[in-house]
């Protein structure tokens, strides 16, 4: 099913694959695994998979609301990883005032 979570293995792997050249889109990235790592669904994983597939400067600007997804990359599923993605430092779960 699409709605399973990704187990250790593919965690990994896509962790992996997203290693990138710009600190920035790593510090993106970093954060997105700290907070959603334990919960991803597969949807989510090929989401972030495809986003990976972009030029880093490409990935930024849409991390940095630059840009919005276009053709292809147009998806709720697309856009709900990138949401996921641009979430500040301060709205993650669990932190208090």
């Amino acid at each position: 099913m699409d709605d399973e979570l990704l187990d250790e293995r593919g965690l990994s792997k896509l962790r992996w694959r997203c290693r990138r050249g710009l600190l920035e889109n790593d510090l993106f990235i970093e954060r997105f695994f700290d907070r959603f790592a334990s919960r991803l669904t597969m949807v989510q994983a090929r989401a972030l998979g495809e986003l990976m597939d972009l030029a880093d400067n490409d990935l930024l600007d849409l991390l940095l609301r630059r840009k919005e997804p276009a053709d292809a990359l147009d998806r709720p599923d697309i856009k709900e990883v990138l949401e996921m993605l641009r979430l500040p430092a301060a709205a993650s779960p669990g932190r208090g005032h």
